[in-house]
């Protein structure tokens, strides 16, 4: 089955507030464990992380829970996403740690080398423009950097991916299985993620399929 790309931003409020209220609780702490596991021990307070497509914000918020010396900009091209994940750092009593930056992924205007961890979930499958989006994470992120990205992976053919939104999304609202439908056709497959990885002189980074839906692209480069 080809590639059908959705709409790359998420701007419709009515679309965020659906996102944001599904139950991504087991998806999002599942995320979070792997991540910590594979960033390198040291000193909390000297990690500078970025989460790029961070969505309403509920990944920066888990780690700041579990390690409050990090400092993590989330960035999202999406202003609607943003201020969700505004009021939801505030009520979880993390705002201090955490900062966040309206800007497309492919042109954040964050400083050259300046980040210990890039991490994203799901924001490849929005993206056409690959190239622009590995040559952007790349300038941002300190030689040696610990890179951690899920996306999900694309099924063989249309009824595939209805069985998978009837697997994973049976209890979601019309709004959310519809948007995650089109995600699911506008995602890569694990080879096309491989050819992007080494045509941007990435190749220390893996390719890893993790589930019937989600494929991980993890390691150190920079």
């Amino acid at each position: 089955m080809q590639r059908k790309p959705e709409p790359e931003y998420m701007d419709d409020p009515a679309e965020a507030a659906a996102y944001a209220n599904a139950d991504f609780a087991a998806v999002n702490e599942a995320f979070v464990d792997r991540l910590l596991d594979i960033v390198p021990a040291g000193p909390d307070e000297t990690v500078r992380a970025v989460d790029l497509g961070t969505g309403p914000g509920d990944i920066p918020i888990r780690i700041a829970r579990r390690r409050p010396g990090w400092r993590i900009t989330g960035v999202d091209a999406s202003r609607p996403m943003l201020d969700i994940a505004r009021r939801a750092a505030e009520l979880a009593g993390v705002a201090e740690m955490l900062s966040w930056t309206a800007a497309d992924a492919r042109n954040t205007a964050l400083p050259d080398k300046s980040l210990d961890v890039l991490l994203s979930n799901s924001i490849l499958h929005h993206i056409t423009d690959t190239a622009a989006f590995w040559a952007e994470a790349r300038r941002i992120v300190k030689p040696g950097a610990t890179w951690f990205l899920r996306d999900l992976r694309r099924p063989a053919d249309e009824e595939r991916a209805r069985a998978i939104v009837d697997q994973y999304a049976a209890n979601e609202s019309d709004v959310l299985r519809q948007e995650y439908y089109r995600s699911l056709l506008s995602a890569y497959t694990p080879e096309e993620l491989r050819v992007q990885l080494d045509a941007a002189g990435l190749q220390t980074l893996g390719v890893v399929v993790v589930t019937d839906r989600y494929v991980d692209i993890v390691g150190r480069a920079g």
